[in-house]
C-alpha cells in the first residue's frame, strides 16, 4: 500500500507542475525599469508643456507694448 500512496502522489505532483504556467507578475522587465521610464517621459512631457506655455506667455502683448 505505500508504494500506490508514493505513486499517487509522484504522479500528482508531476502533473501540477506540468499544470503549473509560472507565478503572476512575472515579467522579464524589472519594476523599477518601468518606473523608470514613465518618470523620465513625464518628465519630457512636462519639460515640453513648460516650453510652450513660456513661448505662449512672451507673445501677449504687455502693458508697456500693446502694439507688440
Amino acid at each position: 500500500m505505500s508504494i500506490l500512496s508514493y505513486l499517487h502522489v509522484v504522479v500528482t505532483t508531476r502533473l501540477a507542475e506540468l499544470r503549473h504556467d509560472g507565478e503572476r507578475g512575472d515579467s522579464p522587465v524589472p519594476t523599477a525599469v518601468i518606473i523608470f521610464g514613465l518618470v523620465f517621459v513625464a518628465t519630457v512631457v512636462t519639460g515640453l508643456a513648460l516650453t510652450k506655455a513660456d513661448d505662449w506667455m512672451s507673445s501677449i502683448p504687455n502693458h508697456s507694448n500693446p502694439t507688440k
